[in-house]
């Protein structure tokens, strides 16, 4: 027997070894515990960490909070490391700065970071402290539980966040929608007046008589006691009795002053929901998120299972409880029914295996598959991803180049038996024989796939289980295929009877389908030329849209969230009226099951909502719908059908508001599918530009910008030598001003019952509130005791409403948003044609660099889309390389390995077509299944190019050596080749993945009808003009 090489070697060691059968039972007990404990969530969890801080400047405008505040805190913060984005928003009265970290930063090191920055700010007295929040991924709800019915929803909702939040795994128990418990004084303006007491001198004597301190200690029979002096005030009948003035050597006490009443606060949101057809009831939302790490389906179940006992227990029976969001049924739900297809593709393979090489052979197969998924799914949790969808679809699109080693060395051994070779004598000789081959092959497929894991930004993270879990998997499978399938080969297969060892078919058909190309030059030429010409063609096809070119394709959800914004100014009933005439309105829509209605509040956040920063969305003139869908599976239209059919519905409706249709992205989310960020001097008058060319270009919907419609507002100025005249001080009119407007909490009361202090208010009736007249006849005490109305205090004035300061990177910016809705669907192709509109500079990839003038800048689904494409591309350039050096080490040739991957391109002549007969888009799906397809093709090339070589050495004409090689190796390559395609079947239907799964199926199909044919051929011309064949060429 000749020396076996390493593959060989192994197959020998693994065929007798007594360990091999026990460390395969070890891999699949392995595999066994990861699918046990490993979490199960819908999505691949990735550090993606923001933080905001909150500076109040109050009474500031908006240009002296920008100047004063917000730059000099973004130039501050601009110091930290690991920062990717800085983004402010200031506003009359306020700053927000947003710092986005890198993607990959983790939360508590971006907290350290950003606590430490901000600890050394010194900023102006005149400021408030600052409010620092940090968000990531853990603070998306995983549940959202809506309350209506019987009760005091508040109370309830504040009775069951206790239990719910002692649940094991919740982070977070949040109540949207529930006005806080206060004590409001509604004030009595006329007795106020008579009795000479106003707002200011009120607010001053409540506070007064509501003390409560630590005091300190006494000494007593030699302890120290410890005193506190005074008490908080902690029931009704005492604030009605409490003594506020003396008038007239009487005591004037507040109820005089004020009529008292426990309850809500004056509402600032109302959150309703509603079933079809039936009318909207108020509501709470209870918002519960999980730890960092904890299974989403377990935390939901057990969170379930506790609000089941509680209603059991006490919750009143007229109180209804609806589960809005359940993340974890839904991850639940979608990992099951990608174990499932896993399962499929798996029987599918083996199914293949049986029908062409026989029962036991698919058998050996078989196991080979169940095993090396096993360990890749232990490896897989060991690296730290969770099963999702990412994740499980990496392992069904694997299925397919899992099997490609057990099918060649099982192949290669059932050939040799069906040679007449003994079965023990056969197994290491054959493994040995296709061994080198398949370790190359195996590390080219890597080479392809591995580069994609170190894609920047989102992208990179949430694709990366793909290539990573593939690259495993592949080296997994490689040794298995040389240890565990030769035992399994020795255990399960027998001898058989010899026969012909080339099938006389397959050898008749490759000689009648090569002989014109051999024998001939100019047909040979013919042939290249017209694969050039269907390569051409191919890409031309998205050159004239027949395939649409989308980052990612619309998923299919069963929710839908609407986001109203109306003009600035606008009430917070008139906003809520609107909503509810869209909830409605959406009794139309015959697969809307549900909604929940939030106005002057946000819903929910979702990832999405998380990076688009909707939680801030608390103003009345803003409002969400929340849509529940039918089941997807009991539906024909998609959740994107639908969402066209809503907008087209709905936007009538928004009365000079802009509505927006907001799906659940199937990636990473970005601000809008369309941004424009305008930059330079005069961004305001140019950012209306791009929004009408915008708004002229066809297809463009949901469009909005950053800029506050023309609004008014007034300024009450206090006349302050006119109030000094009189003995008044400002603050006394301010404050005044502020209890008739506004409300102004005074104290906090200890009421029993309450679970946290209860904010004590004054505030003037609600009649006088809209009157002018009355407001101005409000009366302030002056340093003599007459009442001044404060109408002859102040001057009004009205001005143009301040404009929110956006900053974006410490230079002042506008956005325009749109999305794009249509024939194609995809953003790329409206942002181009309204950026062909415009005369402005504009920029694609990074800030405009000049300072001068108005500048664009594009972002939104276009700067990750060309971040994605632009590191894939460098990914399978990468990928090439790394393939072509691990080609030229093995045959020891610059030019062999050029034959080799000569199929890649031919690739296309599939993946194009296929995307276009199907009407599918081209996505960043699609380009991970051509980037796949270089490392596969690449395989069947190998195994060509190896029997080509070593006939020709053994001495047969180069001729027959073509024809051989093409016949003997095209079981095994059609074999894999197929068994790849039917592992892409199964996810054909999905999406999101459907890209890959055509790229997969096209483009393998195609290239390896095109590699028997090509390879052969093209190395045989390679073998003429370089003089390396030793035997005449012949037929």
């Amino acid at each position: 027997m000749a020396k076996l090489g390493i593959a060989g070697r192994l197959a020998a060691w693994g065929e007798r070894s007594r360990l091999t059968p026990l460390l395969a039972l070890f891999g699949l007990l392995l595999g066994l515990l990861a699918a046990a404990i490993t979490p199960r969530e819908e999505e691949p969890q990735i550090d993606v960490t923001m933080a905001d801080v909150q500076v109040a400047y109050p009474g500031a405008r908006a240009a002296a909070v920008e100047s004063e505040l917000a730059t000099p805190l973004e130039q501050h913060l601009a110091r930290m490391s690991g920062i990717d984005h800085l983004y402010s928003q200031s506003r009359p009265g306020q700053a927000l700065v947003t710092v986005q970290f890198k993607v990959g930063v983790p939360r508590a090191k971006a907290q350290t970071e950003l606590f430490d920055a901000m600890a050394s700010w010194q900023g102006s007295s005149a400021y408030g402290p600052p409010l620092i929040n940090i968000r990531g991924i853990d603070d998306v709800p995983i549940l959202a539980l809506t309350l209506s019915g019987e009760g005091s929803l508040k109370s309830l909702a504040d009775t069951l966040k206790g239990p719910l939040q002692n649940v094991p795994g919740v982070r977070q128990v949040r109540i949207i929608g529930a006005e806080p418990e206060q004590v409001e004084l509604t004030l009595k303006p006329g007795a106020m007046s008579s009795l000479g007491v106003d707002v200011a001198s009120l607010s001053r004597a409540i506070a007064a008589q509501n003390p409560s301190a630590q005091a300190g200690y006494r000494l007593g029979e030699g302890l120290l006691i410890p005193v506190q002096a005074g008490s908080f005030i902690n029931d009704l009948d005492t604030l009605n009795n409490l003594v506020v003035a003396v008038r007239g050597g009487k005591p004037v006490r507040l109820s005089q002053l004020a009529d008292i009443h426990q309850g809500p606060s004056v509402p600032s949101r109302y959150v309703w929901t509603r079933d079809k057809g039936q009318a909207a009831v108020p509501a709470l939302t209870l918002a519960i998120t999980k730890k960092a790490g904890e299974n989403a389906v377990s935390v939901s179940q057990a969170v379930l299972a506790r609000l089941d006992t509680l209603k059991a227990q006490w919750l009143p029976p007229g109180l209804k409880v609806e589960v809005s969001r359940n993340y974890g049924q839904t991850a639940n739900d979608k990992a099951n029914t990608l174990i499932h297809k896993l399962i499929f593709a798996t029987l599918s393979v083996v199914a293949l295996v049986l029908f062409a090489l026989g029962r036991r052979e698919a058998l050996v197969v078989g196991s080979a598959v169940v095993l090396t998924l096993a360990v890749t799914l232990f490896a897989s949790w060991a690296w730290g991803f969770t099963l999702n969808r990412v994740s499980l679809f990496a392992l069904i699109f694997s299925i397919g180049i899992l099997v490609d080693d057990a099918i060649v060395v099982v192949e290669n051994i059932h050939r040799h038996l069906g040679m007449g070779k003994p079965l023990r004598s056969a197994i290491p000789g054959a493994v040995d024989e296709v061994g080198g081959p398949t370790i190359l092959a195996t590390f080219t497929v890597i080479a392809a796939l591995l580069p994609m894991a170190f894609v920047s930004g989102l992208m990179g993270p949430y694709m990366s289980p793909i290539p990573i879990n593939a690259s495993m998997g592949m080296l997994l499978s490689l040794l298995i295929a040389l240890t565990v399938t030769p035992w399994l080969a020795r255990h399960l297969l027998k001898d058989s009877a010899a026969h012909p060892e080339q099938p006389p078919r397959a050898q008749r058909f490759f000689t009648w389908l090569m002989a014109p190309f051999l024998a001939r030059r100019r047909n040979r030429y013919l042939l290249g030329f017209g694969l050039i010409g269907l390569i051409a063609l191919a890409l031309g096809l998205a050159a004239v849209e027949a395939v649409v070119l989308k980052m990612l394709p619309f998923d299919n959800k069963s929710e839908l969230k609407l986001v109203l914004d109306m003009p600035e100014g606008t009430s917070l009933e008139r906003t809520n009226a609107v909503l509810l005439a869209m909830a409605r309105k959406l009794d139309a829509i015959d697969e809307v099951v549900a909604t929940q209605i939030y106005a002057g509040s946000a819903a929910p956040i979702g990832f999405n909502g998380l990076v688009r920063q909707y939680y801030l969305r608390q103003q009345p003139n803003l409002g969400d719908i929340q849509v529940t869908l039918v089941d997807k599976h009991q539906r024909h239209r998609s959740s994107h059908q639908l969402a066209l059919a809503i907008r087209q519905l709905l936007t009538p409706l928004t009365q000079g508001g802009v509505l927006k249709v907001v799906e659940v992205p199937p990636g990473p989310p970005v601000l809008a599918p369309i941004v424009a960020e305008v930059y330079g001097p005069d961004n305001a008058k140019a950012a209306r530009t791009v929004q009408h060319a915008l708004a002229a270009t066809h297809g463009i919907v949901d469009l909005d910008t950053t800029l506050v419609a023309d609004a008014r507002e007034e300024l009450w100025q206090v006349n302050r030598q006119k109030a000094a005249q009189l003995g008044v001080s400002p603050e006394a009119v301010t404050q005044a001003l502020q209890g008739a407007l506004g409300g102004i909490t005074v104290s906090h009361l200890a009421l029993p019952g309450q679970t946290e202090p209860v904010a004590l208010t004054l505030r003037l009736p609600g009649s006088w509130q809209g009157q002018l007249a009355n407001l101005m006849n409000i009366t302030v005490t002056s340093s003599q005791g007459v009442s001044v109305p404060v109408g002859e205090l102040i001057e009004r004035q009205s001005r143009p409403f301040a404009q929110p300061r956006y900053h974006k990177d410490l230079r002042p910016v506008v956005y325009v948003t749109a999305d794009m809705a249509g024939k194609l669907d995809s953003p790329l192709y409206g942002l181009f044609a309204a950026a062909g509109k415009l005369t402005l500079p504009q920029r694609f990839t990074h800030q405009p660099d000049t300072w001068t003038g108005a500048a664009v800048k594009w972002d939104g689904e276009w700067q990750i889309t060309f971040e994605t494409f632009r590191d894939m591309g460098l990914a399978y350039a990468v990928g090439l390389l790394l393939i072509y050096l691990l080609v030229v080490g093995h045959f020891g040739s610059y030019a062999t390995p050029l034959v080799i991957m000569a199929p890649i391109p031919l690739t296309l002549i599939g993946i194009m077509p296929g995307h276009a007969l199907l009407g599918a888009q081209f996505t960043a799906t699609s380009m991970i299944g051509m980037i796949a397809l270089a490392g596969i093709i690449v395989r069947n090339s190998i195994l060509l190019v190896d029997v080509i070589r070593h006939e020709v050495a053994a001495g047969m004409s180069l001729d027959e050596a073509v024809v051989f090689a093409a016949s003997v190796r095209a079981k095994p390559i059609v074999l894999t080749a197929v068994a790849a395609m039917l592992g892409a079947t199964f996810i054909l239907d999905d999406p999101i993945f459907n890209g890959l799964s055509i790229s997969l199926i096209f483009g393998m199909a195609v290239s390896t009808v095109l590699t028997l044919l090509v390879i052969p051929l093209l190395y045989a011309a390679l073998l003429r003009r370089t003089g390396q064949p030793r035997a005449k060429a012949g037929s």
